[in-house]
């Protein structure tokens, strides 16, 4: 292609003609404003991460030089606007509609303008496309025109989008700004140099400058700048708002960006003006973005114009220098009339995204007359140049029906505040559509965080699974190798029984130390079995406290175990009384003994046997269990009744000693609930409640035992060192606080990641990290209080 190959103007839908308003500031060039004697520079200036300081108070600073680090990789880094000193790291002004403070970092200018070391490229087509994109995301550059949104992550698509057009955006469509129209008259080089850098970064085929017709002389100077050059500038008809993105692609292209998609899914990519001019300076002189040009105007100032301002400049020098009018200021707003915010305080600095202040009259800014209801006109529809229905979005904004307003398409809304200029009853509907929109992201955020929860707990319960099927293919394994161990053992005795070389039994080996039988081994394992379940019963009931069916199971088990281990603890006695010699005959006791693990065996045998036969028994299992049934009925009935006696049980102990375990959980339970919430009243009345329920409790366990008929068991006293409350009651504080900033970082990542508005969240993370610093220092002052002493 080039620079003389004509194409074709395209139309968008809708739009408006609002009253320009550019004449004002256009008389003077671009003027340059005095160094202020103090800076504040924001640590957010664009979409992402806040960057991090890498200087601290105190610091003596150069210009140019880096005072913050990206945080992420949808981030930038801040550089400072001037030489001095760091004085303050903290909390300030910031140009927003909320009037809510922003972490900034503070340089008292030293006057001196001193430049760190620069290193500018001598030829940046020598250079790979990798290495200049690293150096434009070093250089802090964010979008100057639009949102802020990082450049050098803008411009780095994903590897199936292939850019092949890049335009650039001169559009400049809002009311009173002339930003643009000043960089594009009088800085029209640098620009196409900055375009050069990008078609060598980005490889386009084509390269579209898209500039209004009402801009004669940015015209001129850009088509003159461009020359020979393979990329065109096209002047296209005036109307708002033909400088969005979305909408300047239509115009030249005719291409339309899908619902929901990105210019880079239909291979191209725009840029602003302002930004090719920061590109020209971080590659060629080696400067990162610490200043951009500014319109200065409105009725209230005696001398509106274009300036080129540090980063960080109070707003109120800025005014005082074109002119301000203290009696005549109305509003200012940051940004043009139809898209731009008014701001709270004069105080706050200027940052990357101020492309104009704007300081009216109350006749220039008049405020809004009263809404009044819906017509059903339908002008605003006509206005739209999304081509969406603002009356039903309106109407779905008012009922809350977010289900309908993404239907509708409200995040296709670029807020361009044609429908409210139009509409004749007054209604602020971009007003709606903010707050439809906010409230949605905020829905979203929590069901990504109720989706995160619930995949991680399916992904726990996957990985248990696994777990336990690899338990039982051990356990199978296991027995098949004994299986065949004792197989093998078997047919070696017969063999040697079948050669008659048996050995006498005088030289047969003496059993181990400790080795127990295979009846032992089963008795064992059922005991294991019986305790495990107990106690398994018993945390459940803990975190269940009123559950009736586990309440009832508890004594059960308990007998169930007992009756085991004493059955276990029975044959061990049997056998590790006379190791070597064989068994006597049983009599009195020891034949109770033999017939109480006998009948324990056979109600093992039996348990294995309907556990296999649990799903569809075959008539083979049926006859099993039915034999195994009559023989332990048969063991059971042989057992005297005098060895059958349960041991006493102190049933108001028993329950005593669960009602302080139900009273301990309880109250453990809501000390972790309050310290995740440390201000809940309901929570604080409930502690209040069971600690006194639980010292209740532990009196009742302590008269229980007294009057118990029971011997208490025996118990080793065990000096322990005296609790220090204060200690205890410090690493509480700071554990609690150590959580709060966790889960605060957690929230603050994954407002990021799904692109929801992160100042709530970083207000949160920052004052956690305040409470965390409190609490680590009084820790740590006590502990050196301590060894002092």
């Amino acid at each position: 292609m080039t620079a003389a190959t004509p194409i074709r103007i395209w139309d968008i839908p809708g739009g408006i003609h609002p009253a320009e308003n550019k004449a004002q500031s256009l008389g003077h060039g671009i003027e340059s404003v005095p160094i202020p004697s103090r800076l504040i520079v924001p640590l957010q200036q664009h979409l992402g991460g806040r960057a991090e300081p890498c200087v601290a108070v105190g610091d003596a600073v150069l210009k140019g030089q880096m005072i913050a680090e990206a945080s992420s990789m949808v981030s930038c880094p801040v550089h400072a606007p001037t030489s001095g000193t760091v004085t303050a790291i903290g909390p300030a002004p910031y140009p927003h509609a909320s009037g809510l403070e922003e972490w900034a970092i503070h340089i008292e200018a030293d006057g001196q303008d001193r430049w760190c070391d620069l290193q500018p490229v001598s030829d940046f087509r020598a250079l790979e496309p990798v290495t200049l994109l690293e150096l434009i995301r070093q250089a802090g550059i964010s979008g100057l025109g639009g949102a802020g949104f990082p450049t050098a992550v803008k411009l780095k698509a994903r590897p199936e989008q292939k850019l092949h057009t890049l335009i650039i955006n001169g559009t400049e469509c809002e009311p009173y700004i002339t930003a643009d129209d000043s960089a594009m008259r009088y800085r029209a080089p640098e620009i196409i140099t900055g375009i050069e850098i990008l078609m060598h970064v980005l490889q386009p085929e084509r390269v579209l400058i898209g500039i209004e017709d009402n801009k004669p002389e940015a015209i001129a100077a850009m088509r003159a700048a461009v020359g020979e050059r393979a990329m065109q500038v096209v002047a296209f008809p005036t109307k708002y708002p033909s400088g969005g993105e979305k909408q300047l692609i239509q115009i030249l292209t005719g291409k339309e960006v899908p619902s929901g998609g990105l210019p880079a899914d239909l291979g191209m990519v725009c840029q602003n003006v302002g930004t090719l001019l920061a590109i020209h300076d971080a590659v060629v002189l080696g400067q990162p973005l610490i200043k951009r040009i500014t319109t200065l105007t409105g009725e209230a100032l005696s001398h509106p114009t274009n300036v080129e301002a540090l980063i960080g400049t109070p707003i109120r020098e800025l005014l005082a220098f074109a002119g301000l009018q203290p009696d005549k200021l109305f509003r200012l707003v940051m940004g043009g009339p139809m898209m731009g915010f008014t701001l709270q305080s004069l105080d706050a600095p200027i940052v990357k995204t101020t492309n104009c202040l704007l300081a009216g009259t109350r006749d220039e800014l008049p405020p809004p007359p009263p809404a009044q209801p819906c017509i059903r006109c339908g002008l605003c529809a006509e206005a739209c140049p999304a081509s969406l229905l603002p009356q039903q979005l309106h109407f779905f904004a008012l009922g809350k029906d977010y289900d309908q307003l993404k239907r509708q398409h409200l995040f296709d809304c670029i807020e361009c505040g044609a429908c409210s200029y139009v509409c004749p009853s007054s209604i602020p509907l971009v007003q709606y559509y903010r707050a439809a929109k906010s409230e949605i992201r905020a829905l979203d955020l929590q069901q990504h965080k109720a989706d995160h929860s619930r995949q991680r707990f399916e992904h726990r319960q996957e990985r248990l699974q696994r777990e336990a099927e690899q338990k039982e293919r051990d356990r199978i394994a296991r027995a098949e190798k004994a299986a065949r161990i004792k197989a093998a053992k078997e047919a070696e005795a017969a063999k040697q029984s079948e050669s008659g070389a048996s050995a006498p039994a005088s030289d047969a080996p003496a059993p181990k130390a400790g080795a127990l039988s295979p009846e032992q081994k089963q008795l064992k394992i059922a005991a294991a079995t019986a305790q495990m379940a107990l106690k398994k019963a018993q945390k459940q009931l803990v975190a269940n406290p009123d559950n009736a069916d586990l309440q009832a199971q508890i004594p059960q088990l308990e007998q169930a175990a007992r009756e085991a281990q004493d059955a276990f603890d029975q044959a061990q006695g049997d056998t590790s009384s006379q190791p070597a010699a064989p068994a006597p005959q049983a009599g009195g006791d020891d034949e109770a003994k033999k017939l109480k693990i006998e009948a324990a065996m056979l109600r093992a045998a039996l348990k294995k046997a309907e556990r296999n036969a649990a799903d569809s028994p075959s008539e083979e299992q049926q006859a099993e269990i039915a034999k195994l049934r009559e023989q332990v009925e048969a063991a059971d009935a042989r057992i005297p009744a005098s060895a059958t006696a349960k041991k006493p049980v102190d049933e108001k102990l028993k329950q005593a000693k669960l009602d302080l375990a139900m009273a301990r959980a309880a109250l453990k339970k809501t000390e972790r609930a309050l310290g995740e919430n440390p201000d809940d009243a309901d929570l604080q009345a409930q502690l209040a409640t069971q600690q006194q329920t639980y010292q209740s409790a532990e009196k009742a366990l302590h008269e229980a035992e007294n009057s118990s008929p029971i011997p208490p068991p025996q118990r080793q006293l065990v000096d322990k060192k005296p609790v220090d409350e204060q200690l205890r009651a410090l690493k509480t504080t700071m554990a609690t606080c150590k959580a709060d900033f966790k889960r605060a970082e957690r929230e603050l990542k994954e407002a990021s990641e799904a692109g929801a508005d992160t100042t709530t969240a970083q207000q949160n993370l920052d004052t956690a990290r305040a409470a965390l610093d409190v609490a680590a220092k009084a820790f740590a002052d006590y502990m050196a209080s301590k060894e002092t002493n």
